[in-house]
């Protein structure tokens, strides 16, 4: 054990690698005013995200939603319509499914396997779910007489696959850049790069006339909900799990 903890010290120091422990480490009253919030971010997401499932059930569209597609449209910039298809690009299959794996293997290539799982594990979790809630809800996608679309789609609107797998996959990778790497340029460009594909991919969903503002919304509202598992998850068995980074203690690798 001495020995482990003296290759991850070294590991820390020399790799590159900062794992810092501040949720073990923080006071307990500071512990307990992040559950608070936790738990007040979690009750809300999931009623506001009820409530829009039913509005999205029930309605095919909003007014809100007609007038947030076409002021978006309004930007006929080549530039602008070139970066709205290429944020949504990736997400597609089957480029969504190389995406996946390319990251994912990127992050064992680099010594953090439970990492690499939980990558693997939130990028499918995240679809499955997304294909229930569409199922259940059942909302058609934006009519080609109401707004321009680029491409019409076959499966349901409600919410946006794209924003889920987007908040779900990349949020995870912006939480690991953020919390195992040190302060540096290539942190800072990850961090832009993940944080740049959640923020945009909503916006050119509605640009590109395959979803509605309110099935955006829902897609961000469900794929931060699946982050947020995604992280509880993670952490719980990062100490737990026999993948930890830096290897196998009895090869001293």
């Amino acid at each position: 054990m001495l020995r482990r903890r003296d290759q991850q010290s070294s590991k820390e120091t020399s790799g590159g690698i900062s794992r810092p422990d501040a949720d073990i480490s923080a006071p307990p009253a500071q512990q307990r005013r992040r559950a608070l919030f936790f738990q007040i971010y979690v009750i809300t997401t999931i009623f506001l995200f009820a409530g829009l499932a039913l509005l999205a059930r029930t309605q095919a569209y909003l007014d809100i939603d007609l007038f947030i597609s076409r002021f978006l449209q309004s930007f006929d910039a080549p530039w602008f319509a070139a970066l709205m298809a290429a944020v949504s690009w990736p997400g597609f299959a089957p480029q969504a499914l190389l995406v996946i794996g390319i990251f994912s293997l990127l992050v064992f290539w680099l010594g953090e396997p439970w990492e690499g799982v939980v990558s693997l594990a939130a990028a499918g979790a995240v679809q499955a779910l997304n294909f229930l809630v569409k199922l259940l809800v059942a909302r058609p996608r934006p009519s080609a007489d109401l707004v321009s679309v680029v491409e019409e789609l076959a499966s349901y609107s409600f919410p946006s696959g794209h924003v889920m797998f987007y908040t779900a996959f990349f949020g995870f990778l912006y939480f690991l850049t953020f919390s195992l790497l040190r302060c540096s340029l290539r942190r800072t460009l990850l961090l832009f790069f993940f944080g740049s594909l959640v923020v945009l991919v909503g916006p050119s969903r509605i640009y590109l006339g395959q979803h509605w503002a309110s099935d955006v919304l829902g897609g961000y509202l469900l794929g931060s909900l699946t982050l947020a598992v995604v992280i509880l998850v993670y952490r719980w068995g990062k100490e737990r799990s026999f993948l930890q980074s830096g290897a196998n203690p009895d090869t001293g690798r």
